[in-house]
């Protein structure tokens, strides 16, 4: 064998590794998330439930998320046409936009709990602020509750004989805990992508990528539409049943 065909073997090797690496750590991912998501529709079907309207935040870092990726593909397919220099540059335009998601997403945050939902989902559920029906609604055991005169009944107890207030005063919020788990947990593994695209960055600067050897961007890009995925999945999973 020759050199030139051991280092072309070599290279192959690389990034059929590089490459399989990416999909297990997307696989780990999904696991985590389907998990949780799982536990959170259990979860709610079992005592009381808090409905949260999403915060309007949470609906412009879709949107973010979304351009970058379609900013970082562009940026992958002018790189693995040689251009190095301009992909680096509309990579920077998708690590700016990857900002933007992460700034809204903490705008969300503050949303959250300005209405009274804390990351422990203590606080009293009677704590929670905002228009019942609105900004929030409640259930016992998948049935609704409503809400009159300051008083909570089950929907089904037309004669409004069973106040309820007294039961879920102290009870845990647990339908925000679990939101705030999902969505800072896909925050966690986006601020690794967020480093992904500044050493992307850098490296497309320094000419590091070619038409040739561009795995690493390969993975990058990857990841980041994988983020972006489960982000857009989490949104729409949130906002049908949440």
């Amino acid at each position: 064998m020759s050199t030139a065909e051991a280092a072309a073997e070599d290279l192959a090797m690389r990034h059929s590794a590089r490459r399989l690496l990416v999909k297990l750590i997307c696989f780990a991912i999904v696991m985590l998330f389907a998990g949780l998501t799982s536990a959170y529709i259990v979860s709610s079907g079992s005592g009381y439930w808090v409905w949260l309207r999403l915060p309007q935040a949470f609906l412009y870092s879709t949107v973010a998320i979304v351009l970058s990726s379609v900013v970082l593909q562009i940026a992958f397919t002018t790189t693995k046409k040689g251009g190095g220099k301009r992909g680096a540059l509309l990579t920077a335009l998708a690590l700016a936009l990857g900002l933007a998601f992460t700034y809204f997403q903490f705008e969300g945050f503050g949303d959250l709990y300005a209405r009274g939902n804390s990351l422990a989902g203590d606080g009293g559920v009677l704590n929670i602020k905002g228009t019942y029906g609105e900004d929030f609604t409640m259930s016992r055991k998948g049935v609704p509750l409503v809400f009159e005169d300051g008083k909570y009944f089950l929907e089904t107890d037309a004669a409004r004989e069973t106040i309820l207030n007294a039961e879920i005063e102290e009870l845990w919020n647990g339908s925000s805990s679990y939101l705030y788990m999902l969505t800072l947990l896909h925050l966690a593994h986006l601020a690794l992508g967020l480093v992904g695209l500044l050493v992307m960055v850098v490296k497309g600067y320094l000419g590091r990528y070619t038409a040739t050897e561009h795995i690493g961007h390969w993975s990058g890009t990857v990841y980041w539409h994988f983020l972006g995925g489960l982000w857009v999945f989490l949104f729409l999973f949130l906002t049908a049943v949440h």
